[in-house]
Parts: C-alpha cells; sequence; structure tokens
C-alpha cells in the first residue's frame, strides 16, 4: 500500500486491502493481492512471494484455504475496529478467527540470507501456512487490547471507508491520504462556497 495512505498499523493496512481511497466499494480479496501485500510488508523474502505466487497453481486447495483464512481474518478485524470507533463492545465471535490465527503459529524468529542481504524471517513449527497471516493477527490483537479508542480513526470522507491510526502529536488528522480524500473534501468545499456566493449576488 501507498505510504501516502498507510494505515500505520499492519492490522489497518490488511482491512483497507479490498478499498481505495474514496471508493466505498469494496473488491474480493485475491490470492496476488495477498501475496503482494505480505511481500510489500516484509513478511515474507522475495523468493517466498515468487513461490506463492506459483501455489495457486501447484497446489490450488492450500492457497483456497490460506486466502479463506485471510477474508475470515480481515472481516474480524475490521467488524472489531468498527465497534472500537463506535465505542461498542468487540464481540467473542470477532477475535475467534484472530485467535485461531495466534494458536496455530507457535515458531521462531530466524536470520534468512537471500538476493536482498539478510532479513529476518519467522519459522513456523507447523508446516501449514497460516503463520503468513500471524504478524496481521498479532497488529491486530494488539489494537483490540489497548482499545485505541484515541487513534483508531475511518477517513472523514464519506465515500471512504478506509481506517487508519493516527499517531500525530495533536490527534487532528482527518483523512487517509491528504492528497487524496483531504483534497477532494478541499476542492469540493471551494465549489461549494463559490456556488453559495454566486446564489447570493444573483439574489442582492
Amino acid at each position: 500500500m501507498n505510504a501516502e495512505i498507510a494505515g500505520n498499523r499492519l492490522a489497518l493496512d490488511f482491512v483497507n486491502l479490498p478499498f481505495s481511497p474514496g471508493d466505498a466499494r469494496e473488491r474480493p480479496l485475491s490470492w496476488q493481492s495477498l501475496v503482494d501485500f505480505l511481500a510489500a510488508k516484509r513478511i515474507i523474502s522475495a523468493e517466498r512471494s515468487a513461490q506463492l505466487e506459483e501455489l495457486v497453481e501447484t497446489d490450488p486447495h492450500r492457497a483456497a484455504a490460506l486466502l479463506s483464512d485471510a477474508e475470515r481474518l480481515a472481516h474480524a478485524l475490521r467488524e472489531s475496529f468498527q465497534a472500537l470507533l463506535r465505542g461498542q463492545r468487540v464481540h467473542r465471535e470477532w477475535v475467534d478467527p484472530v485467535n485461531r490465527v495466534l494458536r496455530v503459529t507457535e515458531g521462531h524468529d530466524e536470520l534468512a540470507f537471500g538476493r536482498s542481504g539478510w532479513t529476518v524471517e519467522f519459522v513456523a513449527k507447523e508446516e501449514g501456512l497460516e503463520w503468513l497471516l500471524a504478524a496481521i493477527a498479532r497488529s491486530g490483537a494488539e489494537l483490540i487490547a489497548s482499545g485505541a479508542t484515541r487513534n483508531l480513526r475511518k477517513c472523514g470522507s464519506p465515500a471512504c471507508r478506509l481506517l487508519f491510526y493516527d499517531a500525530s502529536r495533536t490527534l487532528r488528522r482527518r483523512w487517509c491520504s491528504m492528497a487524496l480524500c483531504g483534497n477532494r473534501s478541499k476542492v469540493a468545499a471551494f465549489a461549494r462556497r463559490r456556488q453559495t456566493e454566486k446564489a447570493r449576488a444573483h439574489h442582492a
């Protein structure tokens, strides 16, 4: 995801994946978008990314299972974050998919050498692919546990569904992206003012 519209937390960037700034329509999470996200967030190496891209052809059942887990996790996190935004209770059934990922991702960090040099990678004890979602689930769990009510925000544009963590000193950030939604809002406000001024001049 573009740094300009970063949610400032891994879990928020993840739940924002199906959406674009200023667009309320939801796009389905695809295998490629999931792999691209994991690579962009350095959860997997370039080598691992290439292997996963091929998995949809070599082992479609495993790929479909992980994609389904990812969709359930994203839905659970979004429901939880929306409840936090409204000052409501986070329900246990929303937390279950988060805990499921955390429960099956026991393992350890390990230095690994690849084309880009040394990187720290998570090595799971199990052979499954759920560990790929571990960092996302952990990020979401931390936000839910902290309450995050002071910092969690929804973009101020009515047409935008992106969430972000306001890490600014004044806690006054309003837009997922000042260059996109913020600028659109300013342009719309300017147009409304011009329209009002013209109407007043016409009736004067």
